[in-house]
């Protein structure tokens, strides 16, 4: 990653947002995910784009993804079954426990709906309230901060705990 990083086309990443994803990709790594040494094109995320897969498996699953962009870079975790872990969330900091409950990604019932379901809609609750977000914009963090790396790392350890990382030699 590092290598990566200090090509001229990443000039536009400031040092601190380099530096998060140097951390990020540490704590990936250690965890038994990675990138696979490719930093790709960002379609309409972001100028460019890392995927996160975990190691040694089949499964194409993403499990995160860093959106780079102009104005800074986007942590996106790919979390499911929300209501399992309703008691983390709901303890968590306001940082993390904002992109569950913000209005961001709220779903708005568009034409995706076949028979009353939706394969994009995820549905949970969260002190006491139901909320519905659509798939495609859910859980990013915009501008992560290293100050805040821990409460990241925790959130994405309660989905992805560490007893099925693979270690590495």
């Amino acid at each position: 990653m590092r290598s990566l990083l200090s090509e001229d086309r990443f000039d536009f990443v400031s040092a601190e947002n380099k530096a998060f994803m140097l951390a990020f990709d540490d704590e990936m790594a250690k965890r038994g995910y990675g990138f696979g040494g490719k930093i790709g094109d960002g379609f309409c995320w972001g100028r460019y784009m890392v995927i996160y897969r975990k190691l040694g498996v089949k499964s194409e699953a993403v499990y995160a993804r860093v959106y780079l962009r102009e104005a800074g870079i986007v942590l996106r975790l790919f979390l499911n079954q929300i209501d399992k872990h309703r008691g983390f969330i709901e303890r968590a900091p306001d940082h993390i426990k904002y992109v569950f409950t913000g209005p961001r990604g709220d779903c708005e019932h568009c034409h995706n709906d076949k028979e009353g379901f939706c394969k994009f809609r995820k549905s949970y609750t969260l002190d006491n309230r139901l909320i519905e977000k659509c798939n495609g914009i859910v859980f990013e963090f915009f501008d992560p901060e290293l100050s805040r790396f821990g409460d990241y790392l925790a959130l994405f350890s309660a989905f992805y705990p560490e007893k099925h990382a693979i270690k590495q030699s």
